[in-house]
């Protein structure tokens, strides 16, 4: 087990933060004695201790001071701060690994001792679920374990994809921003069946599944989208019909367009993080 006997700190008890929680104990990767979460929040900190068994303190220097693994799962505006203030606490041999959006390795690496080994990743909203989407990059001095550790806590609660760090911005856009282009679709088809008749719960229901049962019969079968596309496409058929009008109004292209525009705006986002240190 990659995480076996070592202690991991998250810097951050909020949606994400929880969703590693309760991914790591769910899928046995840690016992609940080796995870100590931290906020500032002491409403938020009494309910890990419920919910979760696990050690939830204020301090996020007393955090790391004996922690092999440090989750930096802070919003962007404060990790400059948060890494600055466990500095001089972080043990020499601790992994650190970064969610927050935007902000460059070595960005995080200026404020950590030198030769802290920092992995960055960029998980999306669909860990809540066990279902996330994550790409992962790796600092200098990253070792092929280290990488293994880091993969350990993000598979727990969906899949994980390495990549360099200067494809990260597309990542975001991708799979990070995903989620919110595939709720516009689905609500979209929803609006669809309730025009032509059906209830909305059963619209939005029918909407969903299609859309979960569509990526996993995907990723199970590795075929082309094509290739399933056409299985579904029969001469003269209702779904041809549909195909032809989605490629009349452009679908495919202003797809194409909507990841390229996210991935622009995260590079600008991350070139506003190191122009303001």
């Amino acid at each position: 087990m990659p995480l076996s006997g070592l202690r991991l700190a998250l810097l951050g008890a909020g949606n994400m933060g929880e969703a590693l929680v309760r991914g790591l104990l769910h899928a046995h990767a840690v016992e609940p004695a080796q995870l100590v979460a931290t906020d500032p929040r002491a409403d938020r900190l009494e309910f890990f201790r419920k919910e979760y068994g696990v050690e939830a303190i204020l301090s996020n220097v007393d955090a790391v001071r004996a922690a092999d693994i440090v989750v930096l799962a802070v919003k962007p505006q404060i990790l400059d701060q948060v890494a600055t203030d466990i500095a001089k606490d972080l043990r020499p041999e601790a992994l650190v690994i970064s969610i927050a959006a935007g902000v460059p390795i070595a960005a995080i690496a200026a404020t950590l001792p030198k030769g802290t080994r920092i992995v960055r990743v960029m998980p999306n909203i669909c860990v809540v679920v066990k279902e996330g989407a994550t790409g992962m990059s790796a600092g200098a001095d990253v070792s092929a374990q280290d990488l293994e550790r880091a993969r350990a806590i993000f598979e727990a609660v969906g899949n994980v994809v390495q990549v360099e760090e200067s494809l990260l911005d597309a990542v975001t856009a991708l799979s990070g921003s995903g989620p919110a282009y595939l709720m516009l679709i689905i609500e979209a088809l929803s609006d669809a069946g309730v025009r032509v008749g059906l209830p909305r719960y059963q619209a939005q229901a029918l909407a969903a599944q299609t859309v979960l049962g569509s990526a996993k019969l995907l990723i199970e079968t590795g075929a082309h989208p094509g290739v399933l596309k056409d299985q579904v496409t029969s001469p003269g058929g209702t779904a041809i019909a549909g195909l032809h009008t989605l490629e009349e109004g452009g679908l495919r292209t202003t797809l194409i367009n909507a990841v390229v525009a996210a991935t622009e705006r995260s590079k600008e986002l991350g070139k506003s993080f190191s122009k303001g240190r």
